[in-house]
């Protein structure tokens, strides 16, 4: 037989009858060279890893934790309320009617919206059903009021008695309002205020919170902040807050974090905080905050800002 090959099967041999013990045995002398012992040392490697059990499989990743609206709902409101703006009422009223399917918890501002874009469509039995399902499923929404004056101008559209302050004079409404703020900012922010808190449309509202935010009277901080607090529709309100947080009021961002117990609202006055680099009001939110989920938030972002108050807090967290 073959040198080489006996060789082999004598190391083989004594490698697998002896696997316990401390030292390998030292290789005989190799009259073939160094090349054939590689040989050997290499089968004998291939021996053991043929013997060692396959690897048991990964288990499945966690699925993705999707934000409180989650991405595809909120995806749709998104792009419901950019074609309201837009004017394209048509693909408004199928994206409100996706997310009506979905039951998001954004449906009775879908429900409000989808009615808002049929009116503007003219069909206005339309509009009053879908306002009717707002006004019968969602009784504590935030969206009642202003449902209940889009309802009544539907009606009176719809009779003898055209109101006064009908849709189709926004535009003009909106002009004498920027002149007025302009010419007589006293006499101006009552009627803002009214506005806000009245019965006129979400665009008419939203365009005189903007006018309002123009101004740098007291008063109208004030009305800012009422808004912020959440006196109106949530739209309306995360306005209010962007708004004061370019206002820098971060005093009035403070009061209404802490007189709101939703979650989406606390997360844009963070958000505005953040951006406007207020740690030192973060972190006084921080302190006093007792629901995890926001905890983490506000520890988040303070981790993200270079500056002594967000350093000094998260030092205090680490002792």
């Amino acid at each position: 037989m073959n040198t080489t090959l006996m060789f082999l099967i004598s190391t083989l041999t004594m490698s697998l009858a002896a696997p316990a013990l401390a030292q390998p045995p030292a290789p005989p002398a190799w009259p073939d060279g160094a090349g054939a012992w590689d040989a050997a040392q290499q089968a004998l490697r291939d021996l053991q890893l043929a013997q060692i059990p396959p690897m048991p499989p990964m288990p499945p990743l966690p699925p993705r934790k999707q934000s409180p609206l989650g991405d595809r709902a909120q995806l749709l409101y998104d792009q419901g309320r950019d074609a309201i703006e837009r004017g394209r009422y048509e693909q408004a009223v199928e994206r409100f009617e996706r997310l009506i399917e979905m039951k998001a918890k954004t449906t009775d501002a879908a429900l409000y919206w989808k009615a808002y874009s049929l009116e503007r469509l003219g069909d206005r039995v339309k509009a009053l059903t879908t306002l009717g399902d707002l006004l019968k499923q969602f009784a504590d929404s935030r969206w009642i009021k202003d449902a209940k004056a889009l309802e009544l101008e539907l009606r009176q559209a719809s009779g003898q008695t055209v109101s006064p302050a009908a849709q189709n004079n926004e535009e003009l409404k909106l002009l004498a309002l920027r002149g007025l703020m302009q010419n007589d900012p006293d006499q101006a922010l009552p009627i803002i205020e009214k506005m806000l808190n009245g019965s006129d449309t979400p665009r008419v509202k939203e365009q005189a919170l903007f006018v309002l935010s123009q101004s740098r009277a007291p008063r109208a901080r004030e009305i800012i902040a009422g808004i912020a607090k959440g006196t109106t529709n949530p739209d309306l309100q995360l306005r209010a807050i962007r708004y004061l947080g370019i206002l820098h009021a971060s005093p009035e961002l403070l009061v209404a974090y802490q007189g709101d117990p939703s979650i989406d609202v606390r997360k844009a006055i963070a958000n505005t905080l953040f951006a406007q680099r207020d740690a030192a009001t973060l972190v006084t939110l921080a302190r006093a905050e007792k629901d995890p989920e926001m905890k983490r938030e506000l520890v988040s972002k303070l981790s993200l800002m270079k500056n002594k108050e967000a350093t000094d807090y998260l030092l205090e967290l680490l002792k």
